[in-house]
């Protein structure tokens, strides 16, 4: 894997919390607004797994934020 994934999917981790915490959401709240479970959520935030695109949209749909906000 490159060297800039790793950095790039932390990146990605924490627009995705700062987009929750902005929209006041805990893990939990927003894994059952998705359809995930919250250590789902958790482990995106912290890049130990990556969502997929479907679930980029769910996302970025519940958070109420364009996609490219997550992922730019």
């Amino acid at each position: 894997m490159p060297h800039w994934v790793a950095p790039r999917r932390r990146e990605i981790g924490q627009r995705l919390r700062d987009a929750r915490h902005h929209a006041g959401l805990t893990q939990m709240q927003l894994g059952e607004r998705i359809g995930r479970d919250h250590r789902t959520i958790h482990r995106w935030e912290y890049a130990t797994r990556i969502p997929d695109l479907n679930d980029l949209l769910l996302l970025a749909d519940a958070l109420g934020v364009p996609l490219s906000d997550l992922v730019r």
